[in-house]
């Protein structure tokens, strides 16, 4: 049985079909090989997903989405900029805390990666930076997503293991600050060896006050999410609806 689903798995792979669906078919090949009825596959896949609190993991993944399809991750990136871009090595700082701002959205390492690194990549590079270290940054500066809350990987872990997803969210948030400071230090540090540029642009109070306004709704969306979970308002799924909604709102009417 184990050759069996090893061939299979093997062969649909070189065939080219995507992993998940070798995973799929493999799993059909050793059902119907074993005898087992094939209603029992649809019936497992079923009560696998059937759980209130892993709802909560598309509508975060769908609230990153909506906050990017609507404009929302440009003006976190601008107001990022604002903060930290006239530091040494600003695009990169700006990089990592849009990720920081981001990742208290969507939760998810893979939307901030595609968000953040469609905007700053192409920038950076642009700007003087190397196209790998442009890169690296990005990588590196997503997998904040699901250490600062909200977390999907936090939330399947509370699920699988019973912990309070709440405590998982509290305690994610200043492991996740001290990582984006290190990797801001480190940015730093490598921006001053390789003489990376700083954003010129002088800072003016009316600018920084623009850029606020523009991304404060935005900024809003992790302390209504956080608030209402530990503040015992509504539970990580409500919650995560919640983003959806007011990702809707921000992309439509602001």
């Amino acid at each position: 049985m184990i050759l069996l689903m090893v061939a299979t798995f093997l062969v649909t792979l070189a065939l080219g079909v995507p992993v998940a669906f070798c995973l799929g078919i493999t799993a059909l090949v050793s059902l119907v090989a074993a005898d087992v009825p094939l209603s029992l596959m649809a019936q497992r896949m079923f009560t696998g997903i059937d759980s209130f609190p892993l709802m909560a993991v598309p509508f975060f993944v769908l609230a990153g989405e909506l906050m990017n399809r609507g404009g929302t991750t440009r003006r976190l990136i601008d107001f990022a900029n604002v903060l930290v871009g006239r530091i040494r090595g600003g695009l990169a700082h700006t990089n990592i805390v849009a990720s920081m701002f981001l990742g208290g959205i969507s939760g998810s390492a893979v939307a901030d990666a595609s968000a953040i690194g469609t905007v700053m990549v192409p920038g950076m590079v642009q700007s003087g930076y190397d196209k790998g270290f442009a890169a690296a940054v990005t990588a590196a500066a997503s997998t904040m997503g699901p250490i600062i809350p909200p977390s999907i990987f936090m939330v399947i872990m509370g699920v699988t293991t019973g912990l309070s997803i709440g405590a998982l969210f509290a305690a994610g948030i200043i492991p996740g600050l001290l990582i984006g400071f290190s990797m801001m230090g480190l940015s730093y540090y490598l921006a001053i060896r390789r003489n990376y540029p700083r954003v010129e642009e002088p800072f003016t109070l009316a600018h920084f006050r623009q850029s606020a306004k523009s991304a404060g709704p935005a900024l809003v969306a992790p302390l209504i999410i956080l608030g209402g979970i530990l503040g015992g308002i509504f539970t990580p799924t409500e919650a995560a609806a919640v983003a959806v909604l007011y990702a809707f709102f921000l992309g439509t009417v602001v």
